[in-house]
């Protein structure tokens, strides 16, 4: 279904791996975004990124408000998974079928390429992994003077494509574009990733699972990352006010 114009893909969960293990056997592009809130609210402003969102391969609700969207709107929602939870599937199904991973990493952010490597190892220590760290303030401000023309990956982008699995952690929508840049390439599976290189090296814990399953995973980020209150705002109030006064549109 579509929340706010968004397409939102409803599958359980063995339905969603399904679709991921035959992804990853197809010798073609796809693309995953993981939607929450924060991507609905922002698509409603960038057409590019909506555009970039309804022509993914998979759509998987991301966020407590999602579910919430879903029961507004008469719809139950079968699955609710997270970002780092699907790309540790996505890690597990890679090391069963000797696939290679890049990471493109945030420069600036708190886990670069090699850290994320190193912690991905520790699980799979076989799986094939190269990265790049990106400069994000130039791709932000690149994407704010041309968005629809910029090559974000024109460094290395011949290089990237020998890689069948690409990560990248840039945030919404940066990310996304990057990975849509990438298409047509020789790439199984692109898919943005937001905070979870943070999770998986250790730099930023995750809530208790009961907070999570509770819809309060909001109130410990709160806690843990203060700076991130204005957008924990848009999640937890600007979405389901306008959830709320917008009639569902298929």
């Amino acid at each position: 279904m579509k929340i706010l114009g968004v397409k939102v893909d409803n599958l359980n969960r063995s339905k969603i791996l399904e679709k991921v293990e035959n992804f990853l056997s197809e010798n073609k592009f796809h693309q995953i975004a993981t939607v929450n809130p924060e991507f609905i609210l922002r698509a409603g402003k960038d057409q590019e990124f909506k555009n970039i969102l309804n022509n993914c391969d998979l759509n998987i609700a991301d966020g407590f408000g999602i579910k919430l969207a879903f029961w507004r709107y008469g719809k139950k929602i079968k699955c609710r998974l997270a970002g780092i939870d699907l790309m540790q599937e996505i890690l597990r199904l890679a090391s069963e079928n000797n696939l290679s991973i890049f990471l493109a990493a945030n420069s600036r952010g708190l886990s670069n390429w090699e850290l994320t490597r190193d912690a991905i190892h520790k699980i799979y220590p076989s799986l094939e992994i190269d990265g790049k760290n990106f400069d994000f303030s130039v791709i932000a401000s690149e994407e704010k003077q041309s968005p629809r023309s910029l090559d974000y990956a024109r460094d290395g982008k011949d290089y990237i494509k020998s890689f069948d699995i690409v990560f990248a952690n840039f945030g919404a929508p940066y990310q996304e574009k990057f990975l849509n840049s990438l298409k047509n390439a020789n790439i199984k599976m692109a898919m943005g990733v937001g905070g979870s290189f943070d999770y998986l090296t250790g730099k930023v814990p995750r809530a208790p699972k009961f907070m999570r399953q509770m819809g309060l995973e909001w109130l410990f980020r709160l806690f843990v990352q203060p700076n991130r209150w204005k957008r924990i705002w848009n999640a937890v109030i600007v979405f389901p006010i306008k959830i709320i006064f917008n009639k569902y549109n298929g």
